[in-house]
């Protein structure tokens, strides 16, 4: 094999390692993919809430959801990119088997025929998955035998096998150094307007290098970094400080039980709830398996690649929770912003710094990749939430963008997020979405990646 030169030369340090890894495999490195034209696919438009699973990509991905997030209990800041380097080995793969007919994202395997997808989705994801996670191998291996069960032993079972470790060892080698391990120290600090650590358990921040991964997609973490927050007198600032004030509040009489219900119900594990939504719309869609492989590496990687945007973002104005500004109300030289030194939101407060909202940038990567993907923003389809005591656990929407406006409501009525910066967060979410819907993942007709 060899490296993609732009991402072998932001990887450095994993050269040698990346040496090894190429001796190991078969096949050879392709340039990214770039602009060609989409062919959207053409969905059915209604989406039944049910978690179903009809193919081996679909099994996969809720393989690997588990194993992140239900397992690992990894948040969206690591749980993502671990997540899109299953879906992309498990797009390379696939599309090799295929013949090609889109751009790899950056591998391109040795494919002897005749070769099972089936088994190589299998192969990449389990391999993947045990490198990722090796204390959860056991129960990787059961699942991976019981995926190969459902194939005819033969040439194309372990023609298939070997394409897929061989896509999971080139995007190993790829990522070897991508900093997702790093230990990132990080010190706090104090003031009006300053992150600090929030009631009721004052949690360390989480994940600062998330901030300096190496992306899958863009040039940098800071490709799309978000202009600064309001000036703490402004009156964006006191517009958004006094919205999140009534409406967040945990005994709020402004916030409706319908805007309640809203707050709890987008507070389910991210990664989880949207996952199950991209399932659910996949079956519904009638999307193949080589569809899947190219559908769920799409998201993924602009999710990850978002959440990678979210936390430059973050890390570089550590901007103060809605908990600290309204507590220290009076700090802030902003004589329309009272305070309130018991205030609590609806929804605990996640421990990263404010700005912007995390929840926006992922969402609004999601939502916009759906929107490219199927090209239109009118679908009618549900997502579920596993939240106890929400009154609706199924909501309904006519279109994406509905969903990703319920999403920054939900931010601000939970007490988490300021409106500014949902709309900050949604705003990164879209432009990394655009960004890899128009370079990645490409019909093989176009030019290579520049």
């Amino acid at each position: 094999m060899k490296y993609n030169a732009r991402t072998v030369s932001q990887n450095k340090n994993g050269w040698l390692l990346a040496l090894v890894l190429m001796t190991l495999a078969i096949g050879s490195m392709t340039p990214y993919s770039a602009c060609a034209q989409h062919a959207p696919v053409s969905p059915l438009n209604t989406v039944a809430q049910a978690d179903v699973h009809t193919d081996m990509v679909l099994d996969w991905n809720a393989h690997a959801a588990n194993a992140v997030v239900g397992v690992a209990g990894q948040r969206p800041e690591r749980g993502l990119i671990r997540l899109a380097m299953v879906q992309v080995a498990i797009y390379d793969a696939v599309n090799a088997i295929d013949g090609y007919p889109f751009q790899s994202y950056g591998v391109t395997p040795n494919v002897v025929s005749p070769a099972s997808p089936e088994a190589a989705t299998a192969a990449a994801a389990h391999d993947m998955l045990v490198a990722l996670f090796p204390a959860q191998q056991a129960d990787l291996d059961a699942k991976y035998s019981a995926s190969l069960a459902t194939i005819p032993d033969g040439p194309a079972r372990a023609n298939g096998i070997s394409v897929g470790q061989q896509a999971a060892l080139g995007i190993l080698g790829l990522r070897a150094s991508d900093g997702r391990d790093a230990v990132v120290p990080y010190t706090p600090g104090s003031g009006p307007g300053v992150w600090m650590p929030t009631p009721p358990a004052f949690l360390p921040a989480a994940a600062p290098e998330a901030a300096h991964v190496q992306p899958f997609a863009l040039n940098s973490p800071s490709q799309f970094r978000a202009e600064p927050p309001p000036e703490l007198t402004s009156d964006t600032w006191t517009r958004d400080y006094n919205e999140v004030k009534s409406l967040g509040s945990a005994t709020s009489t402004t916030r409706t039980a319908e805007q309640t219900d809203i707050g709890r119900f987008w507070s389910d594990q991210p990664i989880l709830q949207w996952n199950r939504a991209w399932r659910n719309i996949s079956v519904v869609s009638g999307l193949s398996l080589s569809d899947n492989a190219r559908f769920f590496a799409m998201l993924a990687t602009a999710s990850a690649d978002a959440i990678i945007a979210c936390w430059d973002s973050k890390y570089f104005y550590n901007f103060w929770r809605p908990v600290t500004a309204i507590r220290g109300g009076d700090t802030d030289g902003n004589p329309d912003t009272g305070a309130d030194f018991n205030w609590i939101g609806l929804v605990a407060t996640p421990n990263h710094p404010e700005y912007p909202a995390a929840h926006g940038c992922f969402s609004g990567a999601s939502t916009n990749t759906l929107r490219f993907f199927f090209g239109t923003d009118s679908f009618d389809f549900t997502i579920d939430s596993k939240i106890a005591g929400v009154t609706n656990p199924v909501r309904s929407f006519a279109s994406f963008s509905e969903a990703l406006d319920e999403v920054l409501d939900a931010r601000v009525y939970g007490g988490m997020h300021y409106r500014n910066s949902t709309n900050k967060g949604a705003k990164i979410g879209k432009q990394v979405s655009h960004y890899v819907t128009r370079h990645f993942f490409q019909p093989s007709r176009g030019r290579g990646h520049d």
